[in-house]
């Protein structure tokens, strides 16, 4: 590789860190991206491409689960509301239905509890977050409290329950949904309480007996992340669930964190991940 085009390349970095407050966050990484083609290239022409603004009101979100939630989000998005409430609105669509892994209708950990994970976040960077939430409808709701009304971005567990209570949403009853009372029973009955340290990663099946792969057929991981734009051009973006059925007490998957299963940028972009927690 060329030696000075990988020092130029470097300078350029370094020159951009240093002096970034100058330039948008945009124009920064069109920049580094353009430093890496350059270095890459040794000595061939690289014509600079126009990155047009994407104009609204746009709504993306995961799984089949997320065409349900589109249109409660288009509810918003098309009267001209902004991104923020649509993605709120949007995911409480699935919050509300039963299946297997959003929700207080969806499978609970091993001990027999679902536990609640969710974020919200708009393009100015403001954020919120609740995990281990037990007993309350709609996390992703508490998570925008989180972002409005607090100084922090996550409350877990208790503390985030009590929270939520004192914010009015009830306490709803710990009782299982019918379909999740059955699919735990039916797990119960060859589950073994031996969680074994990294078997995915050694066997390549699944996440051992403490946690199938595939529940009735359906993959037992199961987030809807959803991003929009709205008529005004502002991102928002939120990600809620109920984690990984069957899981150990106590496990946290990146649904809930900002900046593994959600970020929103005002001036780059917006996305979103799920799968098996792990990113």
């Amino acid at each position: 590789m060329n030696r000075d085009a990988i020092i130029l390349g470097v300078l350029m970095l370094i020159f951009g860190f240093k002096m970034g407050y100058m330039m948008n966050r945009k124009r920064f990484l069109q920049l580094g991206a353009f430093t890496g083609i350059a270095t890459s290239l040794l000595g061939r022409k690289v014509h600079a491409q126009h990155v047009g603004k994407m104009s609204g009101p746009v709504v993306v979100s995961t799984w089949d689960a997320g065409l349900r939630a589109n249109k409660g989000a288009w509810e918003i998005l098309g009267k001209g509301g902004n991104a923020l409430d649509a993605v709120e609105k949007g995911v409480m669509v699935t919050e509300d239905e039963i299946n297997c892994c959003v929700g207080l209708g969806a499978n609970p950990d091993r001990d027999g509890f679902v536990t609640l994970d969710a974020c919200i976040m708009d393009h100015r960077f403001n954020c919120g977050s609740v995990a281990f939430l037990e007993r309350i409808k709609h996390p992703v709701s508490v998570a925008r409290r989180v972002m409005e009304k607090t100084p922090h971005v996550m409350l877990v567990g208790s503390g985030a329950q009590q929270f939520a209570i004192a914010e009015g949403f009830p306490l709803e009853s710990p009782d299982l949904s019918p379909d999740a009372k059955k699919a735990y029973q039916e797990w119960l009955k060859s589950a073994k309480y031996e969680p074994q340290i990294n078997r995915e990663n050694l066997e390549n099946k699944g996440h051992g007996p403490f946690a199938p792969s595939q529940i009735n057929g359906e993959w037992n991981h199961d987030t809807i992340g959803m991003v929009a734009i709205d008529a005004q051009g502002q991102l928002g973006g939120s990600c809620t669930t109920s984690g990984m059925g069957f899981k150990m007490r106590g496990r946290l998957g990146d649904s809930p964190i900002i900046g593994a299963g959600l970020y929103v940028d005002g001036d780059v972009g917006a996305c979103t991940a799920t799968g098996q927690g792990r990113t």
